[in-house]
């Protein structure tokens, strides 16, 4: 069943809000944080990924409308808008396009040589490729091979969707002497799936299988010198046939169908192969996903919202210990308010039918009316205001929890809605550590009455440790959170993390510090 969105007026003028507001930390601002990032990288600022945010999403935007624990009801409907719960099961998946002989080979290459460590393949779109009837091989000269319709996209479609799905293919090998394809290579399921190739950002239904698309970006002169090379010495082509079907196919495919697909790219490489500093940077955050991705393919209930160059932005300044009180308030609020408009998403939702100004009927969906917040005393404090600001009037409990070493929590302060059992709630503490604050918090509210699936728990950080804790306790509450950590320390802090978030957040250590020189 479609879902409109149409009819969310309200949390879309907050998100539209919030969108521009992230905009506003653009190149400027990451060039203050990596000085050499603007020469090597370019983040193109309307791509879905950036609110996908360069994806958003993907692009894929994870944030979706589900029910869960309800049954169906003629004006409630139980249903998610995206897939993500089936999408975390499968590989990562990252496209790499460019016009020919731009060096997307180069990057997959050196792509594939720094993720060693994991199961990665390679599938490129030339494989794919038309087999030429015995009238097209007579008048092969004057066949268009960057055009869409050389490939065999349907095919390209079934194979992606069997490894994706964890099976072993047989993918075609193109024969560019005899444009034929009759040899067939076995390609096993991996972890992670490259797909290059010149055209493919052009098939949506390609795009929407890609969890990064990566455009490779190089001068047309650059790409025509490496077209003649690579052709005379591998193909055996003559050099003037190599001039005149640049000119007549190449070339005019490249402005039509190629170049126009680099809106869609996440990120964009200058230079292909020879931008060290760029690829670098695409493994580290490709990295940080799968991190991600194998804690998501474990627990479908945990949901990271999409990473993008901005969030990255805006996690490196509230990590960096000299950011000062203004500016980590600033950010962290913009990344809060992110996790909350995600979290809310997964609320459920029922049907509503309005008129329009211009007397239409306009279908669209309600918001779910029994809600409330509840945060972990004193750092979940903080995720207030975002949430007030997406929800007008909304009810706020307080839970505080005593914390002496990694062990012996004890809940000493409770104040709830009385009504928080009949509720769905979005508890709040922006750090999600050894998972034992949070157990005891979750416990509490099943203890009030609290369904486990009405229980959305949201936090700017997690550590895997935290994840493991909560989620094999409460395998039905949902975890939102903007970006899953490395670890924890020998003394059970987050790493990398960003300090005592309570203390940096309302300005409590530096008092500290006043009243130690006071003393002095």
């Amino acid at each position: 069943m479609k879902m409109v969105l149409g009819g969310l007026r309200n949390l879309l003028d907050s998100l539209g809000v919030c969108v521009y507001a992230l905009k506003a930390l653009d190149n400027l601002q990451l060039l203050k944080m990596v000085p050499k990032l603007p020469r090597y990288l370019c983040l193109p600022m309307d791509a879905k990924s950036v609110v996908e945010l360069m994806e958003s999403s993907n692009e894929v935007h994870f944030s979706g409308f589900h029910m869960d624990g309800f049954e169906q009801r003629k004006d409630s409907i139980e249903q998610p808008t995206t897939s993500e719960t089936d999408m975390y099961k499968q590989p990562f998946v990252i496209g790499v396009a460019g016009g020919a002989a731009s060096g997307k080979t180069a990057v997959c290459d050196m792509i594939i040589q720094q993720l060693h460590d994991q199961r990665v393949v390679l599938v490129n779109q030339d494989s794919f490729y038309h087999s030429l009837s015995e009238e097209e091989l007579t008048r092969v000269q004057d066949y268009n091979f960057d055009h869409p319709d050389a490939f065999d996209t349907e095919q390209l479609l079934r194979v992606m969707d069997k490894l994706k799905h964890g099976e072993a293919v047989d993918i075609p090998k193109y024969d560019f002497k005899t444009y034929k394809s009759d040899v067939l290579r076995r390609v096993n399921p991996s972890d992670v799936i490259i797909l290059e190739g010149i055209l493919v950002f052009h098939d949506p239904r390609v795009r929407e299988l890609m969890n990064m698309k990566i455009f490779v970006d190089t001068d047309a002169d650059v790409r025509l010198a490496r077209r003649i090379r690579r052709d005379t010495n591998e193909k055996g082509r003559d050099i003037g046939a190599v001039l005149d079907q640049y000119s007549k196919f190449v070339k005019p495919a490249f402005d039509d169908f190629i170049l126009p697909t680099k809106k869609y790219a996440d990120i964009i490489i200058p230079r292909g192969g020879d931008n060290h500093v760029a690829i670098d940077l695409i493994v580290q955050h490709i990295r940080t996903k799968l991190g991600q991705h194998d804690l998501c393919k474990i627990y479908p209930n945990l949901y990271v919202i999409q990473s993008t160059f901005q969030i990255r932005g805006m996690h490196t300044l509230i990590r960096d210990a000299q950011t000062t009180k203004h500016d980590f308030i600033f950010y962290s609020d913009r990344l809060i308010r992110l996790v909350v408009e995600h979290g809310l998403g997964h609320l459920p939702f029922t049907e509503k039918q309005v008129v329009t100004p211009t007397g239409s009927v306009y279908t669209g969906v309600d918001f779910c009316k029994r809600l409330c917040g509840v945060s972990v005393i004193r750092s979940g404090e903080s995720m207030e205001n975002a949430l007030r600001a997406c929800c007008k009037g909304i009810k706020i409990g307080k839970i505080l929890i005593h914390r002496e070493g990694d062990n012996g929590q004890q809940l000493i302060y409770e104040k709830l809605p009385n009504d928080i059992s009949d509720r769905h709630v979005l508890l709040l503490d922006p750090i999600l550590g050894t998972g034992n604050s949070a157990v005891q918090a979750i416990s509490l509210l099943i203890r009030k009455g609290v369904p486990e699936s009405n229980i959305i728990f949201l936090n700017l950080i997690s550590a895997p440790k935290g994840v493991h804790v909560v989620c094999k306790s409460f395998p039905r509450i949902k975890i939102v959170t903007s970006e899953i950590e490395i670890g924890l320390n020998e003394d059970f802090r987050v790493i990398p993390g960003m300090g005592e978030f309570g203390d940096r957040y309302f300005g409590t250590d530096d008092d500290d510090e006043q009243m130690v020189v006071s003393s002095q």
